[in-house]
């Protein structure tokens, strides 16, 4: 059984993204879903252990730049992006952060 942990950053402004939805979907669809922190982290979104198997993270991106004052096109060049990643049966912990502004993102497996 391995953990989940997930850090937004407002590369945009250069600070956390605060008050992100986040949704964790699982082998059998959602497992939680959470708002970040004035940190960017969710710490509530992994309910515990995770099996092995494919999740994905959704993340509200053009909700959160909207609610920050951003004027955005519409449609908005990124509405929501989806990381999806699979954990293995030996992962140990998965930190999957998320940096990203209106129009990029990038992710990574961190520490």
């Amino acid at each position: 059984m391995s953990t989940l942990s997930t850090h937004v950053l407002d590369t945009a402004h250069g600070r956390p993204a605060a008050g992100m939805a986040v949704v964790l979907i699982g082998p059998d669809g959602e497992i939680a879903s959470g708002i970040t922190d004035a940190d960017g982290r969710c710490p509530d979104l992994a309910p515990g252990p995770l099996a092995p198997g494919r999740y994905a993270l959704r993340f509200a991106v053009a909700a959160y730049f909207r609610a920050s004052g951003v004027t955005l096109p519409d449609p908005p060049f990124l509405d929501e992006v989806t990381v999806d990643f699979g954990i293995a049966a030996d992962g140990g912990h998965y930190h999957v952060p998320l940096l990203v502004s209106p129009f990029a993102y990038s992710t990574y497996r961190g520490s």
